[in-house]
C-alpha cells in the first residue's frame, strides 16, 4: 500500500508540472504575437495618417459646396475713376479726409504738371472697407466738376477661401498626429523621417495661411484707384491784358506810329537811293510835256 500511493503522488505531480509548462508556453505565444501586432500598427501609422488625411480632404471637397452658402461670401472689390476738378490740392485734401473718415488708408499717391494750361494731374489709389465702398465712390463722384470716366468690378473668391480652409484644417490634424509620432518614437531614423515630414506639412500651412490671409484682406478692405485732372479756370496774365482797354488802345497806337514810321522811312530810302534815275526820269519827262504843248499851239495856229 506504502509504495502504490507514492507511485500515485508521483504522477499526480508529474502532470501537474506538464500542465504548468503548457500554460506558460501558451502565455509567451500570446505576448509575442501581441507584441508582432503593436510593431506592425506602430510602422504603418504614418500611413494611416496619410490615408486618413486624404479621406478628410474628400470629405471636405464633397461639403465644399453645401457649406459655401452658409458662409459670407468673399468678393474683392476694385473701382476704377478718372474725374477733374478745378483745384488739384484741394480734391486730393478732400479725398483724404474721406478715406481717413472711413478707417481706410492711402496705398499710393503721385503728383505731375507741366501742362500748357499749367494744371497739375495725379493718380491717388485708397484701400477702403468693403462696407463704406460704394458710398465713398459716390462721394468722389460728387465732389469733382466732371467724372470722365467711372468702372467697378468685382472677383468672388468665395469657393477658392473654403478650399484653402479645408485644406488647412487636413494639414492641422496631420501636423498634431505627426507630433505624436514623433513623442512615441524612439529610433533616429523614425524621428528623422517624421521631422521632415513634419517640416513639408508646416511649410504647407503657412502658405495656406498667408493665401487665406491675403484674400481676407483683400475682401474686407477694396481697391479705389482715382485720376485726377485739374481744369485750370483762372483768367492768365496775357488774358488780363488783352481784356484790359487802355493798354489795347496803347498798344495800337505805337503799331500804327511804327506803321507809318516804317513807310517814311521806306520812301525816303526810295527817294534818295533812286534820285540819279528820278532826275534823268524828270528830264525826259519834261522835254516831252514842253514838246507835246508846242505841238498843240502849233496845230491851234
Amino acid at each position: 500500500m506504502i509504495v502504490s500511493i507514492s507511485i500515485l503522488i508521483t504522477a499526480c505531480s508529474n502532470e501537474a508540472g506538464e500542465s504548468e509548462s503548457s500554460g506558460d508556453r501558451a502565455n509567451r505565444n500570446t505576448e509575442e504575437k501581441s507584441s508582432q501586432e503593436n510593431s506592425s500598427v506602430s510602422s504603418g501609422a504614418g500611413d494611416d495618417a496619410v490615408s486618413e488625411d486624404s479621406g478628410s480632404q474628400e470629405e471636405d471637397s464633397t461639403s465644399q459646396n453645401g457649406r459655401a452658402s452658409d458662409v459670407n461670401r468673399k468678393i474683392i472689390y476694385t473701382a476704377n475713376l478718372r474725374i477733374e476738378v478745378k483745384n488739384y490740392q484741394k480734391a486730393v485734401n478732400d479725398i483724404q479726409t474721406q478715406v481717413a473718415d472711413r478707417g481706410g488708408y492711402i496705398v499710393e499717391s503721385n503728383m505731375h504738371g507741366g501742362s500748357e494750361d499749367g494744371s497739375t494731374n495725379g493718380q491717388l489709389t485708397a484701400r477702403i472697407p468693403q462696407e463704406q465702398f460704394r458710398e465713398f465712390v459716390q462721394l468722389v463722384e460728387d465732389g469733382s466738376s466732371e467724372v470722365l470716366q467711372s468702372s467697378i468690378s468685382g472677383q468672388d473668391v468665395t469657393e477658392e477661401y473654403i478650399d484653402l480652409e479645408s485644406r488647412l484644417k487636413s494639414k492641422r490634424v496631420v501636423e498634431k498626429r505627426l507630433l505624436s509620432f514623433m513623442e512615441q518614437a524612439k529610433k533616429t531614423e523614425d524621428l528623422l523621417t517624421i521631422s521632415d515630414d513634419l517640416a513639408k506639412v508646416q511649410g504647407e500651412i503657412e502658405e495656406l495661411t498667408g493665401r487665406m490671409n491675403y484674400l481676407e484682406n483683400k475682401a474686407d478692405l477694396a481697391t479705389v484707384t482715382i485720376h485726377i485732372q485739374e481744369k485750370n479756370v483762372t483768367i492768365s496774365s496775357i488774358n488780363k491784358e488783352d481784356l484790359n482797354t487802355w493798354e489795347k488802345t496803347k498798344q495800337q497806337f505805337m503799331k500804327s506810329i511804327n506803321v507809318l514810321i516804317s513807310a517814311f522811312s521806306s520812301l525816303f530810302v526810295f527817294f534818295i537811293g533812286n534820285l540819279p534815275v528820278l532826275i534823268i526820269l524828270g528830264a525826259v519827262g519834261l522835254a516831252i510835256f514842253f514838246i507835246i504843248k508846242r505841238r498843240k499851239k502849233s496845230s491851234r495856229e
